[in-house]
């Protein structure tokens, strides 16, 4: 099985950045895709940002240019770096990955969240 750990929300002013990180842990192979979603209250959750194995980003049209997603592969980590914030911004985080597990076997796992709020 694959762990996922965020950290990195908390609180801040509109334009203010934030960093959030997901490390990966447990058995596996590789990733093939990291990524970060958000859900606000009330709505679905929406994808915010992906990297693939060769590092081909993608973002939702409403952070291009303001989000930024990396990884670092020996520490099986992907990051967002968020700057100019807004408060439409304001969602639960959650991590993603599609891990390989084996040369047969790619699963889907979720961090847990976490929570970024920002004021106006």
């Amino acid at each position: 099985q694959v762990q996922l750990v965020e950290s990195g929300g908390g609180l801040v002013q509109a334009g203010g950045s934030l960093r959030l990180s997901c490390a990966a842990s447990g058995r596996f192979l590789s990733h093939n895709v990291m990524g970060w979603y958000r859900q606000a209250p009330g709505k679905q959750r929406e994808l915010v940002a992906t990297i693939t194995r060769d590092d081909k980003t993608n973002y939702v049209d409403s952070v291009k240019g303001r989000f930024t997603i990396s990884k670092d592969n020996a520490k099986n980590t992907v990051y967002l770096q968020m700057n100019s914030l807004k408060p439409e911004d304001t969602a639960v985080y959650y991590c993603t990955t599609k891990t390989v597990i084996t040369n047969w076997t790619i699963n889907d796992y979720w961090g847990q969240g976490t929570q970024v709020t920002v004021s106006s």
